[in-house]
């Protein structure tokens, strides 16, 4: 694997500060019964306030990876991880092991600091206002005005306010494929979370849809740290400022994207890059 020299690996507080806001460190993850890993020893840093890409070919390990990271996996017993993935706290800047995380309740304030977006829109069949408040209420935001107040900034800040100002209390399941993705993005910006995850967001939207969301992304990044997973080259080359290719399970380079899509260390990485399989 190439990467970024180690020091990505610094712990001092003021290095993680100002780069990692999670690393994933020397990480396997087996799924419940199966007879070999999924992902084996992965290195990963996710950079502070920066997009990093997930690319490579189907079945290679991309979602599996991505899903480690709020152990959403752990929705279904039997899973196995090995290795460390550090998450930073926001008040102090040291990082915590999530594996280490035993209790529901850490899982789901977990899930809150690490939202994600998935390849289809999943609105919750209620409001649109009650989507985005669903899940203040379940850190136990009880002060309506609040509520109003980050649904409202969260609608804005997920560009989809001036589509749903005046349609609040109707049902989330009447948007388009589009805005129903903007309303999960804003769902789980509502919580102010520290990474936001996307699973392939775009893949089941339109053109005019998929570059509403590539643009809502780039400028979610002045807030929050985002991971994608994509197909799409274009889409990983135009959006994201580092890229991870991954191949089988093994992470097989790890850079900034210009150098990743203009000069691969690897010879595996330019075939995927230049459509020689995959």
């Amino acid at each position: 694997m190439s990467t970024e020299p180690i020091s990505q690996f610094d712990t001092t507080k003021e290095a993680t500060k100002q780069k990692d806001v999670m690393r994933v460190e020397n990480l396997t993850y087996t799924y419940p019964e199966a007879p070999k890993p999924s992902l084996h020893t992965i290195d990963l840093p996710i950079r502070r306030n920066k997009i990093t890409a997930l690319i490579g070919p189907s079945g290679c390990g991309k979602s599996t990876l991505l899903r480690a990271m709020n152990r959403i996996h752990d929705l279904y017993p039997g899973n196995r991880y090995e290795g460390r993935i550090l998450l930073a706290n926001p008040e102090d800047t040291k990082m915590e092991d999530i594996l280490e995380l035993k209790k529901e309740n850490d899982l789901i304030r977990l899930r809150q600091r690490v939202g994600m977006i998935f390849q289809k829109p999943t609105p919750f069949p209620m409001t649109i206002f009650e989507n985005v408040a669903y899940g203040l209420k379940l850190s136990g935001m009880k002060n309506k005005s609040d509520i109003e107040e980050r649904v409202v900034t969260a609608l804005q800040g997920s560009a989809i306010w001036n589509e749903t100002k005046d349609r609040l209390h109707e049902s989330a399941m009447g948007l388009s494929g589009g805005q129903q993705q903007r309303l999960c993005i804003a769902r789980a910006v509502a919580l102010k979370p520290e990474v936001l995850l996307f699973d392939e967001p775009t893949s089941a939207l339109d053109p005019i849809s998929t570059g509403a969301i590539e643009e809502l992304i780039a400028e979610l990044k002045k807030e929050v740290s985002i991971a994608i997973v994509t197909h799409n080259m274009q889409q990983a080359s135009r959006l994201s400022d580092y890229t991870a290719f991954m191949y089988i399970g093994d992470l097989i380079e790890y850079n900034k994207t210009s150098k990743i899509f203009l000069n691969p260390d690897q010879k595996l990485t330019e075939d995927y890059i230049t459509g020689r399989f995959g």
